[in-house]
């Protein structure tokens, strides 16, 4: 009987499954096994999540509504009825997030000697003496209260920004006093986090609440009625039309002043706000009771990522790792000469970013070097890649940069770096209109004793040397001559719009890297209906495209073992019978941010393996650039293969995915603990060590599967 593997039923909401990812970077925080000022790390990271997922998802829900979008998404909800239900679910995340915070986490700091004054009202004498000489020599001059009458319109308040609201009365008018508005910006140029005297062990105050203990003082000829903090996140949504714009760089540079007087999205207020300055608020920002967030604590909890980063608790963090070396390229001063002699896997935060950056910069100061290209899509603050590649272009080499200036939150600093290299002498392309390029990756192209060589590094994450310490990615260094030629194809597409008319290895989105996936995995399938082993695995962040999902649905009813490691989003639904039951999905969320893309396809026993920057979601695969790329060399085949089996191992941050849509840790007793984190960690170290010997013997047959037992 054929099935319809499309059912609205057998798709899970995209929003409420990241709704589900940010639940499990909260379970970090909640967890007691993690180290205190770590567990500080993850609700900070759950609070910024949330920032971005308003700013962004929520408010192109909200654009749906206002334009009378009425189109359902995969699992069948209108844009209305996806508000209705992220409101309600993110409501019920923030108040175990606060209820961490204050019954969990203050006590335990408290208990390590580090006090947190939650209310200015308990400062003792001494701390109260401190806070107000603070304010009047730090704070008072920075700030700016701006108050609210008939000649005074209610002022801009900008995007994400923590602003204290007041109510205030003119002193000495008799009987019937004025209730008027007034607010001030908390300042960001400041401090958040006050150091406090303390007799024993330490103690610290937030800046909002020194503020709201001295308003008074900026306020001379008016009672303060009451005092609250709020803060608001605004559309973010950037609305590019690429067509219209004759110079796509001015054009967002004009959108992105826009960010701070879009619409409001969301109103956060402290719990047991005054109701006449709450309804003040709520009518000026045009704003519904359910897009208001009382919070029990203080706002805004990514200022606990600054408190993580304060002297003398190290003993209550993680160890820092550092990097290691890659063994191929140790003691060798050429790394050109190092590929060589064969392909070289980069793994991310455990291997060094640095041979990356030596490969850009060699490039630059290397007389045979011709030409360099890469696409940029995220940089760090002070890129030596950016570095590198403006002296190339000031040593006379030919050198072409594409910087998407579309990456969203990166668009201010991207246009930094684009004018930067255009004026060293970069020949710069903004990105393709209507695409963002996500692809990574570098071509070098070399004058040899042989004739000209294409050295090619290609990758998962970004060129970012920062999050590189971060996020686990992976690279290949090669200069097999297929893939040269594909990346100099891809190159002269992206500044010429000229596509070949064949390519040899690599696999683009747009254009067919949606339709090699379905090859993919309809060869699977059919081995899986011959009666041959059938087995896929999938790493990547998300999964959200409903054509892959389909396909996977109908590999798993033929009989195909998929094993997928997703990191966030997953819209595929587990244990739906005669559909999904040979499917599992597990998620690690660990001390790094999982992030690199891996794919295992068993092929009858000659395994395919593929690394690429896409993941499964219809944005990848119809309106990015993006490469997909395959690992040929026997040896990289099993390193990757090595990393998708201890991954699938892991059963201390390895969460599976349940078929009611929860996550559940795995039962750990009587088992091997496996970190896959610390396992790489540590075998990372143990290679430096013996660099020239094989650091483990294994055979990897992923074709079939590990019992559950």
């Amino acid at each position: 009987m054929e099935m319809d593997f499309t059912r609205p039923e057998y798709y899970r909401n995209r929003e409420d499954s990241w709704i589900s990812f940010n639940e499990r970077v909260l379970e970090e925080a909640r967890d007691k096994n993690t180290p205190l000022f770590e567990r500080l790390k993850f609700l900070s990271i759950t609070s910024s999540n949330f920032d971005e997922f308003f700013m962004i998802r929520v408010a192109s829900l909200k654009d749906m509504v206002h334009v009378g979008y009425t189109k359902k998404d995969i699992a069948g909800l209108t844009a209305q009825e996806q508000i209705a239900q992220i409101l309600k679910r993110v409501q019920e995340v923030v108040s175990l997030q606060y209820s961490t915070y204050n019954r969990s986490i203050l006590p335990a700091l408290k208990q390590q000697g580090l006090e947190v004054v939650t209310r200015h009202e308990d400062l003792t004498e001494e701390q109260a003496v401190y806070a107000d000489r603070y304010f009047e020599e730090n704070v008072y001059p920075v700030l700016t209260p701006m108050a609210m009458d008939s000649s005074r319109p209610f002022p801009l308040i900008r995007n994400k920004t923590l602003n204290i609201g007041a109510l205030i009365q003119k002193k000495g008018e008799g009987k019937k006093e004025t209730t008027e508005f007034a607010t001030v910006q908390v300042p960001s140029v400041l401090p958040r986090i006050i150091e406090l005297p303390c007799g024993e062990g330490r103690a610290v105050i937030l800046l909002e609440e020194i503020i709201e203990r001295n308003i008074g003082k900026l306020f001379l000829n008016y009672k303060v009625a009451c005092a609250h903090p709020y803060r608001i996140m605004r559309n973010a949504d950037l609305t590019i039309d690429e067509d219209e714009a004759a110079d796509l760089l001015k054009e967002i540079q004009k959108q992105l002043k826009k960010r701070q007087w879009g619409e409001v999205i969301r109103l956060e207020v402290e719990e047991g706000m005054d109701k006449q300055l709450l309804k003040i608020l709520k009518k000026e920002f045009n704003i519904r009771g359910d897009d208001i967030f009382h919070i029990n604590g203080p706002l805004d909890l990514t200022f606990l990522m600054k408190m993580y980063g304060m002297d003398g608790f190290d003993k209550l963090k993680i160890k820092p790792y550092t990097p290691q070396p890659v063994p191929a390229l140790m003691e060798r001063e050429d790394i050109f000469e190092a590929i060589r002699e064969h392909d070289i896997l980069l793994h991310h935060p455990y291997m060094t970013f640095d041979p990356v950056v030596n490969f850009v910069k060699q490039a630059a100061k290397d007389p045979e070097v011709l030409a360099i290209k890469q696409t940029l899509y995220r940089v760090s603050g002070n890129s030596p890649i950016i570095a590198a590649l403006a002296q190339a272009a000031e040593n006379g080499k030919q050198v072409s940069v594409l910087v998407e200036l579309k990456a969203r939150f990166d668009e201010e600093n991207n246009i930094v770096w684009a004018k930067m290299l255009e004026k060293a002498g970069c020949h710069v392309i903004y990105g393709l209109v209507g695409l963002k390029t996500h692809s990574k990756i570098t071509l070098v192209v070399r004058k040899e004793e042989d004739g000209i060589r294409r050295y090619v590094h290609l990758g998962t994450g970004n060129y970012n040397d920062s999050t590189a310490k971060l996020y686990t990615d992976c690279g290949l260094l090669t200069c097999a001559e297929s893939i040269g030629e594909d990346a100099t194809a891809v190159f002269n597409m992206l500044s010429g719009y000229s596509e070949p008319k064949h390519w040899n290895k690599l696999a683009l989105a747009p254009i067919w890297l949606r339709d090699r996936f379905y090859e993919l995995i309809e060869r699977e399938t059919q081995h899986a209906l011959s009666g041959e082993p059938a087995h896929i695995i999938a790493k990547m962040n998300s999964l959200c495209d409903k054509e892959i999902i389909a396909k996977l649905y109908e590999a798993s009813a033929a009989g195909v073992q998929i094993d997928l490691i997703i990191r966030g989003i997953c819209c595929l639904k587990t244990g739906i019978p005669g559909v999904s039951e040979h499917i599992t999905v597990r998620s690690i969320v660990g001390n790094f941010l999982e992030h690199a893309r891996i794919f295992y396809f068993h092929n009858n026993g000659q395994p395919e393996v593929y690394m690429g920057s896409a993941d499964w979601m219809p944005r990848n695969l119809d309106k990015r650039v993006e490469i997909l790329f395959p690992l040929e060399n026997d040896r990289i085949k099993e390193e990757a293969c090595h990393i998708l089996q201890i991954q699938m191992e892991d059963n201390v941050k390895a969460r599976i995915l349940q078929p009611d849509g929860s996550y559940e840790k795995i039962d750990k007793r009587g088992k091997v603990l496996v970190c896959a984190q610390d396992y790489f960690c540590k075998e990372a170290m143990e290679r430096v060590k013996k660099p020239k010997d094989p650091v483990r013997d294994r055979v990897f047959v992923p074709a079939e599967p590990a019992s559950e037992e």
